[in-house]
């Protein structure tokens, strides 16, 4: 644990690439061959930063849009969630780094995507709840699409000036809307 704060705090201050495993192991005050036991790379302690914060990001939509029984619902937990996702990564720069270096990565964007789909899933399963009716591969698909965008629409808004973030966020949730009320 002291390990991934320490790399977290390394990242947060000069970002991924320039974190060293020799500086997360000062950091921790641990030996180096004690980091190298539990992650072969820096790779592996991106993945394992990312994989919590994705962890706490399923568990937060499951629960936001459990509740949701019609369509109109379903639209409003979803900018509800989009709302406080974006206020995470505004609080928690150190997740824009993360980001970055996991893009950069080709077994990481991988792992990413993978992230996306199981997101995807999420929705789209919430969406067959309240339109049982529609198609579901249809629904699938834009519900992947909905929540892969809206990662990147993010990463966009919070690399932007603040009023400019706020106004791509403010324009993603519109164009998501319009999806989800096809639903």
């Amino acid at each position: 644990e002291r390990m991934l704060q320490a790399a977290s705090e390394l990242i947060a201050e000069g970002g991924s690439d320039a974190m060293k495993m020799s500086d997360v192991a000062e950091r921790a005050g641990v030996p180096i061959g004690s980091v190298y036991q539990f992650f072969p790379d820096k790779a592996a302690i991106v993945w394992t930063l990312a994989e919590r914060s994705h962890a706490e990001s399923r568990k937060c939509i499951e629960e936001g849009l459990a509740a949701a029984a019609t369509t109109a619902e379903l639209r409003a937990a979803f900018s509800a969630l989009f709302d406080t996702y974006y206020g995470l990564f505004l609080a928690e720069p150190t997740m824009r780094d993360i980001w970055t270096a996991m893009q950069a990565d080709k077994a990481l964007s991988v792992l990413e995507m993978a992230e996306s789909r199981k997101n995807g899933a999420i929705l789209a399963a919430a969406l067959e709840r309240v339109s049982p009716d529609a198609d579901p591969v249809r629904l699938e698909t834009s519900a992947f699409l909905i929540m892969h965008l809206g990662e990147a629409a993010v990463r966009l808004a919070i690399s932007a000036p603040r009023g400019e973030g706020d106004r791509i966020v403010e324009a993603y949730k519109a164009m998501a809307d319009r999806e989800l009320a096809r639903a």
